[in-house]
């Protein structure tokens, strides 16, 4: 009788050892949280600076006059929609379960100084700091610990899109916006060929002859929201050569080909920064008059 309580005791032990390390290792949860937890306590409106620091390097934004600007490294207006996505991301991050709260596995989940670190400040003052780690398994959900908590969360979704972007992508990459139905007339100036689009009557016309109505609205749609795909921000020795100016309106685009990268450095003259566009990109705008008849 006695030896098999000591046979009892016996597993009961072990099968305690084989809880305790189901339970702590590694990616499964050592606690659970109900799924109405939200992480931070943010005021959308009272936001006003946030800083990110990620292996894209570091970057800071300021709100200023109702709008948000990019002012580390470089100062220039920020993509508003992007800061707008953080801001929501960040107030609205659902903690699903905690997976850890040993220092000592923060490496094994990226919440460490590995990850990206979010500072967020709110009437002038740090409200709150997070780190975004990996993601799980899944990939549609990412570990994330709140700075000073030993923590380790997973909070639904793919955040790092949202808040590890490199510098430019932080900024504004927008060359010419404009509402398609305020395009009425369109010129083009290359070093041989010069022609013009304009309409009359609602409809597109090139000197008497009427172009694809397709190739047009392809071109209204490209010229109506232009993007650049990256920024040139060092100085130049000699000014581009400007291959093609294309006008729209009171605005000038201004086009130099690079014709060793398939590419094109552009400017409106309405900013004096110069943007990149690759090839293809380039070539939506830069139309001639066989490519529309």
């Amino acid at each position: 009788m006695k030896k098999n309580i000591y046979v009892l005791v016996g597993i009961f032990a072990a099968l305690i050892v084989v809880a305790y390390y189901l339970m702590n290792r590694p990616g499964e949860s050592d606690v659970a949280a109900g799924n109405s937890q939200f992480l931070l306590n943010i005021d959308s409106l009272a936001v006003d600076r946030i800083e990110i620091t990620s292996a894209n390097g570091k970057v800071a934004l300021e709100k200023k006059g109702g709008e948000w600007f990019l002012i580390e490294p470089v100062a220039y207006r920020a993509n508003q929609s992007n800061v707008t996505a953080l801001i929501h991301q960040a107030k609205n991050l659902a903690v699903k379960e905690i997976v850890s709260s040993n220092p000592d596995k923060r490496s094994i989940f990226q919440v460490d100084s590995t990850g990206t670190i979010v500072k967020i400040f709110q009437n002038g003052l740090q409200h709150s700091a997070f780190v975004v780690g990996k993601p799980t398994q899944s990939y549609s959900e990412t570990y994330v610990r709140k700075a000073e908590s030993n923590d380790v969360v997973v909070v639904a979704g793919a955040l790092a899109f949202i808040f590890s972007k490199a510098a430019k992508d932080w900024r504004d990459k927008t060359v010419l916006a404009i509402p398609k139905e305020n395009i009425k007339a369109i010129s083009y100036q290359y070093a041989a060929e010069s022609f013009s689009l304009a309409l009359h009557d609602s409809i597109w016309m090139i000197g008497s002859a009427q172009p694809k109505a397709a190739e047009v609205n392809s071109l209204l749609s490209s010229l109506s929201n232009l993007q650049a795909d990256d920024f040139v921000d060092s100085a130049f020795s000699t000014m581009p050569k400007i291959t093609a100016t294309v006008s729209v309106g009171d605005l000038q685009l201004r086009f130099s080909e690079m014709k060793d990268k398939d590419q094109y450095m552009v400017q409106s003259s309405a900013s004096p920064q110069w943007f990149e566009l690759q090839g293809w990109h380039a070539k939506q705008i830069l139309k001639h008059k066989k490519d529309l008849m």
